[in-house]
């Protein structure tokens, strides 16, 4: 060290030597970046738009989110999903679309009125079933379908603010994230909190119960309503999402939530409220007298369950008084098992021909297989989950061992589930015998038939975006679709109606820039779509490169015959010389008086 510097003093030394704020910043934010990965949502500049740039459409979050939806569409649309539960599905379809629209409705008319909305009671759902019957499942379902952000977390994990544990607060935080750090639309989404059971008092206990009676305190304000602030202490990105607003503006900016429209939906098993009821209906048998317990009696003492059984339970008054509406799923039996197997939007056989598709292998399923997976799946007394564990265990040794064959097509029968490991050898020696490849076509075929059922049951909820009959030509298109891209079959329908919607708007453009206007008849519409499919190309591309060739033989027509309006057929499509062709036979038959020959 230089005499120079000795004589710098220590104060103005330490301040020449230290990095600068950018510096600094730029290392916190590559920190936070490597540590906490996707959550790290940094403040870059598009997170803090300059005024009057936000982008925001006139409506807001309401032309984002379909909140115009009507209980029974949202029922129907859960039908296509979820096998039984039709009471919960009815219940929660309607209180989730009531809370969603009157949200809507208040917003578009709001009061001056400061004492206006004071006292809003939120339709808030407690779900109570055992596990494996599609809570959760159901409620992410709406909350696609709506278009609102969701967020699930575990009772069990939380602890009351100021205790070690996860804070209630977190979730509204985490809503914020999966709203894209949109604000406005997080102040519309729903909050599930599973295992909710768990956290009812316990009797034994001595001292504060923070992970308990604690967390149903620290939930009651978001429960109801309250602001809740996204800079907190233990969260990092927080603080520097602070840092760099301030940065850019020069002003301290306080981002926070306001959960008066956040839905809370709560879910448990509550194996024990069963004991409770029985308390209070007197029906707890003592000695040598009483019954062995009947667990479709205690099922079925479910449907009595009263808010002060959950305060017996061991949930405070505030608590239940904010969870207005309770719905019961009920338990699956083999039949419902069996019935989640055959439906086409069912995931678990989905991913299965999906896992299979990717190494080329075409699989499919016989019906009493399908039967038979649910029996076993049905001893297992977890419900839908057990049904993962069935499929995994009927076609793992497939999966792993007919890739490196040359195999290119499976057929899961009963025999295959009772036996996985026979019939693998059987399959593998080469021992198929003309009645196997019977039984693969004639599997296909019944597949098929459901799937055109289920797509015909569907044609209500279309009904306005099809904007035209659904005929069997369609449905066809649809189930193509369908095991084409091996997506759910509501996004197979989704699929087919925009491609339909783009012809649509091809034949408008075709009139806007020729003056020749054209229309598709239905066969033409499907050779359209087949044949951009087979191609692999978008219907407007493929379009395009018919307009090619289909524009200069309209033009041509329309200069000799003055005709401008077209019903294009399939050949206009396929064959587009064989139609222009014809167009002009046809002409010059009218013109000279014969005639015109087949």
């Amino acid at each position: 060290m230089s005499q120079e510097e000795n004589n710098i003093p220590r104060d103005e030394k330490t301040k020449r030597d230290a990095p600068d704020h950018k510096h600094l910043e730029r290392q916190l934010s590559e920190y936070v970046a490597k540590k906490y990965a996707s959550k790290a949502r940094q403040a870059a500049p598009e997170f803090c738009p300059l005024p009057g740039m936000d982008g925001e459409d006139e409506d807001g979050v309401w032309s984002r989110i379909n909140f115009d939806m009507r209980p029974e569409e949202l029922v129907g649309y859960l039908d296509q999903y979820i096998v039984r539960q039709d009471e919960a599905k009815a219940v929660l379809a309607t209180k989730i679309c009531t809370h969603f629209n009157r949200a809507k409705y208040l917003s578009k008319h709001a009061s001056d009125d400061p004492a206006d909305g004071v006292g809003l009671i939120k339709n808030n759902v407690l779900l109570i079933g055992p596990t494996g019957v599609g809570k959760t499942y159901m409620v992410k379902l709406i909350a696609a379908k709506l278009g609102v952000p969701f967020v699930k977390g575990d009772a069990t994990k939380f602890s009351e603010t100021g205790y070690v544990g996860g804070d209630v607060e977190d979730l509204i935080r985490d809503l914020v994230h999966e709203a894209g750090e949109d604000l406005e639309l997080a102040q519309y989404g729903i909050v599930y909190v599973d295992e909710i059971d768990k956290i009812a008092a316990s009797s034994n206990l001595i001292g504060p119960d923070v992970s308990r009676t604690g967390v149903q305190r620290a939930l009651l304000k978001p429960m109801e309503e309250t602001e809740v602030d996204l800079k907190v202490a233990h969260d990092p990105i927080s603080q520097i999402q602070a840092i760099e607003s301030y940065r850019k503006t020069g002003k301290r900016e306080k981002r926070s939530v306001n959960t008066r429209h956040i839905l809370f939906v709560m879910s448990g098993a509550f194996s024990d409220l069963p004991e409770v009821i029985k308390r209070r209906l007197n029906k707890k048998e003592l000695g040598f007298g009483a019954k062995v317990a009947d667990p479709q009696a205690d099922a079925a003492l479910f449907h009595e369950t009263t808010p002060q059984d959950l305060v017996e339970y061991g949930f405070e008054n505030e608590f239940v008084g904010r969870l207005p509406v309770s719905v019961l799923l009920e338990e699956l039996s083999a039949e419902d098992l069996h019935q989640i197997l055959r439906n086409p939007n069912n995931p678990v056989i989905i991913s299965k021909k999906r896992d299979f598709a990717a190494y080329g292998i075409d699989l499919r399923l016989e019906d009493e297989a399908l039967k038979a997976l649910a029996v076993q799946a049905a001893g297992m007394k977890t419900g839908a989950r057990a049904l993962v564990t069935v499929v995994e265990k009927a076609l793992l040794p497939f999966e792993r061992v007919l890739p490196s064959s040359d195999i290119r097509h499976l057929l899961v029968t009963p025999e295959l589930v009772a036996d996985p490991k026979a019939e693998l050898e059987r399959v593998t020696n080469g021992e198929e015998a003309e009645a196997d490849l019977e039984r693969f076509e004639l599997a296909g075929r019944s597949e098929r038939m459901e799937l055109l059922k289920m797509i015909a049951k569907r044609e209500a909820l279309y009904a306005d975006s099809l904007a035209a009959e659904l005929t069997p030509a369609r449905m066809d298109l649809i189930a193509d679709e369908y095991y084409r891209a091996g997506m759910s079959l509501g996004a197979a329908f989704d699929r087919v109606i925009e491609r339909l919607r783009q012809v649509r708007e091809f034949e408008v453009a075709f009139f806007d820039r020729y003056g020749i206007k054209i229309k598709f008849n239905e066969a033409a519409e499907v050779a359209i779509l087949a044949g951009a499919a087979a191609e692999g190309c978008g219907v407007q591309i493929y379009c395009q490169r018919l307009s090619q060739v289909l524009e200069p033989g309209l033009r041509l027509v329309k200069d000799r015959t003055g005709r401008t309006d077209f019903l294009l057929p399939e050949d206009a499509v396929f064959d587009t010389d064989r139609y222009l062709h014809m167009l002009f036979e046809e002409h010059y038959n009218q013109t000279l008086g014969e005639p015109r020959q087949s």
